[in-house]
């Protein structure tokens, strides 16, 4: 690790910084987190502890290693790249126009997206979404008219999928679909691990006008079992300015439009 300082974060920022490295180098010693953080052992290693309760990490003696990022759970997801999700979100919110139906997928980013539109002054939207964090963010919304399908839930990701999903969506109409990403492939399209959720997606896309992916940058680098959407069904990605340029181009040239922020 290198001998960087980080003095004087607060205790969210620190954790999510210890994620952060943990993903870029899949393993931390509590030694060096305590001198790049100007803290005490003691204090890195109840960070250690909260962060392997949450499903973040796994102790090891004198440090941690990181999880692979499918057995990681929605809490720790939203601690990581969490400044390039808000900026997505504060993207993606500004869009929302009174009078529209829209469909937020399950995720963290498009959970961002739920916060940002308890701040909108809206008149009325409709929102349907099959994920249940994302539901109660908006359960008391004035402006919000909340649409959720039935399904089996999937803990993860608090997500409900399956036929019963599947059939609720095709009774409805959406204006504009937010679709969250585990991995984007400028030739292929969004992919995700999970095939039940890639089914629910299409369900989600063919009632959808319009299709916005939110994704930050770290999902360029990822490749999924399970296609979402194909580059052509995309008509545009909001990411941060990190994203590979050569990605971003690629889709571009392929007719979709890109936002960095």
């Amino acid at each position: 690790m290198a001998a960087v300082h980080e003095r004087g974060l607060l205790v969210e920022e620190r954790r999510r910084r210890i994620c952060e490295l943990l993903r870029d180098e899949g393993r931390v010693t509590v030694e060096s987190l305590a001198a790049r953080f100007c803290t005490s052992q003691v204090t890195i290693r109840a960070d250690l502890a909260m962060l392997e309760s949450a499903g973040a990490l796994t102790r090891t003696h004198g440090g941690a290693l990181a999880l692979p990022e499918a057995d990681q759970s929605l809490n720790v997801k939203q601690l990581q790249h969490h400044a390039e999700k808000a900026r997505i979100a504060e993207a993606a919110a500004a869009l929302i126009q009174d009078g529209e139906t829209i469909i937020l997928d399950s995720g963290t980013t498009t959970a961002e997206i739920a916060r940002r539109i308890r701040s909108l002054e809206l008149k009325s939207i409709n929102v349907i979404t099959n994920a249940l964090n994302i539901a109660a963010l908006l359960i008391d919304v004035p402006c919000v008219r909340l649409i959720v399908p039935g399904g089996i839930l999937r803990r993860e990701s608090n997500s409900l999928s399956g036929p019963m999903a599947e059939a609720a969506l095709g009774t409805l109409q959406a204006n504009r679909l937010y679709l969250g990403a585990d991995g984007v492939d400028p030739q292929v399209g969004v992919m995700t691990p999970h095939l039940a959720e890639a089914e629910l997606n299409a369900k989600m896309i063919a009632i959808s006008r319009e299709v916005v992916v939110v994704a930050d940058s770290s999902k360029f680098t990822r490749r999924n079992i399970s296609l979402i959407a194909r580059t052509e069904q995309v008509n545009l990605l909001i990411t941060d300015r990190a994203a590979p340029a050569e990605a971003v181009e690629q889709l571009r040239a392929r007719g979709v439009e890109v936002r960095l922020v």
